[in-house]
């Protein structure tokens, strides 16, 4: 709202000494009058007129009219908080629509502490709270994440009787949620006797907000099996997003078939979800399908959409969908950039990558941040410029921060260059990383040149600074569930199936000349040993199964948290000629499409 200087003039609000003699009707009438006129009001100098209307024929003073007044004045788009804080502040008694009013109003301006500094208030002057004053507060509380403040005025609530309410029930789920206290919001849905709508959407937002993705499906599937529920737009949003995240393509194509039922036209952010979903499970063909089937883009949709083809190494089609982007007139901004130099480093594209950086500064007038000078990093990394990244690093004109190191040292583990990974790790270390994958990185490079006793001391450095290696973990969609297979699992139920189903594809696989590739298996242990601990690799894990629960040609679609090794590249690449299979790989943040005993990646990753 445009702010405004505050009423000064205290004798505009003193109630007429003589107001005009009318009947009563007729002053009814013309209270019916003011009041239409400040229904009508369509900018703040109007508003003033049917304020000074309602002054002049005394009906300020009915609580009704200036209950009106503070409304219209604080709720509409073109009111002024001061102003309408001004005419609050002439009501001798403010009841509790009033004070209800202002603290919904402070919450819609974006002005949280005045809402929960207007709450104090009220309970200061006796004002009753009633159920419309809570849902207010705890958006409040969610904005602030002011999770103390929200608990007691929770316990307010429920001192009140309004427990049960379910609009008070559903903002406190919101607010537990984005203040990380999902139990809290768990405890508060799961206790409601009737749940709505919003009440589904605030727990499945509650989750989405922490990155607890399995929850959130998990939910939706308890929500549609009630069968009573049609979910609101922005819950199927939620829904792609856990999709996206967890690789869940057939959950992420019941979403999209649930908007396309539920929603008449499908919106450009709604569009660039389902975009953003299906190439980052994979399905890339689908996604490009999709874009070009947009009737209105956007830069969102562009920066999906390169970044996408980036991830599956369609360096030269992302430039495509760059230039086309600038022919439809629209502006690249430093997220499409960012976007642009991952698929020049995706593709071993190094000197398209020189000319879009130097583009993006001269044509474009963006200033390279940190992300972008890591893009380029990477870029040199990948195609083995190790000495050249070392040098653009020390000619950067910011401070370079961890992410740039990390690929740097990234790049020295795959190209062996000990020598300036051990450089990379020590400014990682000056940073003070406590990302154990750092360390894990140069204890493995110490391993592949033997050199145990530097193991030893980066894995004592880890232990001293509580630092744990994140376990390799595989996932992989099978009827509509998400498997999760972590590297020697033993603990999946059908986990002598999954061993016999290795034991038969390694058979197979000697008929192929594959020999295991143990150089990445840094331990200090005989050869046999790396031989058994290659084999139960959370990747083949997700295979063997996906093997053995689907039919013959189906496609298997697997998401990994680690780079993939090179023994597992291999032996994929084997496993889809033997089997005939397609099987895509999501390694972190790039795809692996292999077919016919061939890769997408063409061996550069």
């Amino acid at each position: 709202m445009a702010g405004t200087s505050v009423l000064q003039r205290t004798n505009f609000f003193s109630p007429p000494a003589d107001p005009p003699q009318s009947s009563d009707l007729n002053l009814r009438l013309k209270e019916q009058h003011c009041l239409s006129l400040l229904k009508s009001c369509k900018n703040l100098e109007e508003f003033k007129q049917a304020h000074a209307q309602i002054v002049k024929w005394g009906f300020f003073w009915n609580s009704f009219s200036a209950s009106n007044l503070v409304a219209a004045c604080a709720l509409s788009d073109w009111g002024s908080m001061d102003y309408a804080c001004s005419i609050f502040r002439q009501i001798d008694d403010p009841g509790t629509f009033e004070f209800n009013t202002m603290i919904r109003a402070y919450v819609k301006d974006m002005n949280f502490g005045e809402a929960l500094a207007f709450y104090c208030e009220m309970l200061e002057r006796g004002a009753e709270p009633d159920n419309f004053t809570y849902p207010a507060l705890f958006k409040a509380c969610a904005w602030l994440k002011a999770k103390e403040e929200g608990m007691k005025i929770h316990g307010h609530a429920f001192k009140l009787g309004f427990e049960n309410d379910v609009y008070v029930q559903n903002s406190l789920i919101n607010m537990y949620g984005k203040c990380g206290q999902i139990e809290h919001a768990s405890a508060v849905f799961e206790q409601m006797d009737e749940k709505s709508v919003a009440s589904w959407s605030a727990i499945i937002a509650a989750y989405a907000g922490l990155g607890m993705w399995s929850e959130c499906l998990m939910v939706f599937g308890n929500m549609s099996s009630e069968g009573c529920w049609r979910p609101e737009e922005s819950t199927l949003v939620t829904l792609l997003s856990a999709c996206t995240h967890l690789s869940a393509l057939d959950l992420g194509k019941c979403t999209h078939g649930a908007l396309l039922r539920n929603i008449s036209e499908l919106n450009v952010i709604v569009q660039t979800s389902l975009i953003d979903m299906y190439v980052k499970c994979g399905c890339l063909e689908k996604g490009l399908s999709l874009f070009h089937r947009m009737a209105e883009r956007n830069q969102m949709s562009y920066t999906v959409m390169i970044s996408g083809l980036a991830m599956h190494g369609h360096g030269e089609e992302a430039l495509r969908i760059y230039s086309m982007m600038l022919e439809e007139g629209l502006v690249p901004d430093d997220v499409v950039y960012v976007g642009v130099l991952s698929a020049c480093s995706h593709a071993g594209l190094v000197n398209e990558g020189f000319e879009c950086f130097d583009r993006m500064k001269s044509e474009h007038g963006i200033e390279p941040t940190v992300q972008h000078y890591g893009c380029m990093v990477d870029l040199m990394g990948k195609a083995g410029m190790i000495n050249e990244a070392l040098e653009f690093i020390n000619s950067m004109p910011i401070e370079p921060n961890d992410v740039v190191w990390r690929s740097l040292l990234g790049a020295c583990r795959v190209r062996c260059n000990l020598e300036i990974g051990e450089i990379a790790a020590k400014h990682l270390f000056q940073l003070n990383s406590q990302n154990p994958g750092d360390y894990v990185i140069l204890s493995n490079m110490y391993a592949q040149a033997e050199k145990w006793p530097e193991v030893a001391k980066i894995r004592m450095e880890m232990a001293r600074k509580g630092l744990n290696q994140v376990p390799g973990f595989s996932l992989v969609e099978v009827g509509g569930i998400i498997h999760k297979f972590v590297s020697q699992d033993t603990s999946h139920p059908r986990c002598k199936s999954i061993y016999e189903m290795i034991h038969q594809m390694e058979w197979q696989l000697k008929f192929e000349g594959y020999t295991p590739d143990t150089s990445q298996v840094l331990l200090d242990v005989d050869e046999e040993e790396k031989i058994q601990r290659s084999k139960g690799h959370s990747q083949k894990l997700a295979i063997a199964f996906a093997l053995i629960h689907t039919s013959k040609g189906t496609p298997i679609r697997i998401a990994t948290n680690l780079r993939m090794c090179n023994d597992c590249h291999t032996y994929t690449k084997l496993i889809s000629i033997i089997y005939e299979r397609e099987i895509t790989i999501r390694d972190r943040n790039r795809f692996h499409h292999f077919k016919d005993g061939a890769c997408s990646c063409r061996d550069y990753w």
